[in-house]
């Protein structure tokens, strides 16, 4: 079954593929200059606490997004 969440749910070092992206078109050209975008594969690598950066491997680039940027970011994942 496939699930989609923001991306500041899902655990540490687990892959999920972008879904959509709803922040507007802004922010979608801004992700999308980062390689991030609809159907791209992503890892979450770590996630400091209390609203700090989400760092996430996209390709082969290492990438830390803001709380808010990551929250409007919804990925799909295997349940």
């Amino acid at each position: 079954m496939v699930k989609k969440i923001s991306l500041l749910k899902i655990k540490k070092n687990q892959k999920a593929k972008v879904a959509e992206i709803s922040g507007g078109a802004v922010m979608e050209n801004r992700l999308m200059g980062m390689g991030i975008y609809g159907g791209r594969e992503i890892t979450k690598l770590s996630h400091f606490v209390l609203r700090g950066p989400v760092t996430i491997k996209v390709g082969r680039s290492i990438i830390a997004l803001g709380h808010g940027m990551a929250g409007k970011i919804i990925v799909e994942i295997n349940d």
